[in-house]
């Protein structure tokens, strides 16, 4: 099995287990309260292993498959037999990292509580789209696609005025800050990545 579909299988497998299992649940969600006064650190890490219902868990595993299967190859091709540790490594702390400015931003609010795996997922395609920026990428209401590094800067605009604007019940920091964190790890692994992305950008045509 894959280190992608590994991933995948764990992080469905816990999240069922969740919403079975209410106290798991309350012990791993993001609670930057708990995290900041109690010290319950681990919550940034098991925070992105839950998810609040079927559909939230379907949409990042669905964008976690298929993106994650082309960065465990360009990963396998830059660090050798390290490189399912490495996706595994990179993971991981994209979800501590995305989780970052929610710590920050609501420390003194015992109420306020976030899951899902989107900072890692995100990590995940913006460090794809920084090697393959001209990857189509289908929006739910869009009929045609569009290149990856045209829906990047659209997403990232969005994830910035949403996360400012807040009260969406979406924690838009953690798709932000998750797709800044893959794009700045994949141009520290892979120097090349970033004139190859400008050589791509610049010879694109829409027609």
């Amino acid at each position: 099995m894959s280190i992608t579909l590994l991933l995948i299988a764990v992080t469905v497998g816990i999240s069922l287990w969740a919403w079975n299992n209410p106290a798991l649940m309350d012990r791993w969600i993001m609670n930057p309260y708990a995290v900041a006064r109690r010290g319950e650190y681990h919550r940034l890490i098991t925070s992105g292993f839950l998810h609040a219902d079927m559909s939230h868990l379907f949409l990042n595993m669905l964008s976690f498959y298929f993106f994650g299967q082309g960065i465990e190859r360009i990963f396998g091709e830059l660090f050798g037999e390290l490189g399912g540790a490495v996706l595994v490594g990179f993971y991981l702390i994209a979800i501590v990292i995305s989780d970052i400015p929610t710590l920050i931003k609501y420390k003194d609010s015992p109420g306020y509580n976030s899951l899902g795996a989107s900072g890692g997922v995100s990590a995940i395609i913006f460090a794809t789209i920084l090697i393959f920026p001209l990857t189509p990428i289908y929006f739910f209401f869009i009929p045609v696609p569009i290149p990856g590094f045209i829906f990047a800067l659209l997403y990232l605009a969005y994830s910035y005025y949403a996360a400012r604007r807040g009260n969406t019940g979406v924690n838009h920091d953690a798709h932000l800050y998750g797709g800044l964190f893959g794009i700045v790890f994949m141009a520290i692994a892979y120097p090349p990545a970033i004139p190859g992305f400008v050589e791509q950008v610049i010879h694109w045509r829409p027609f």
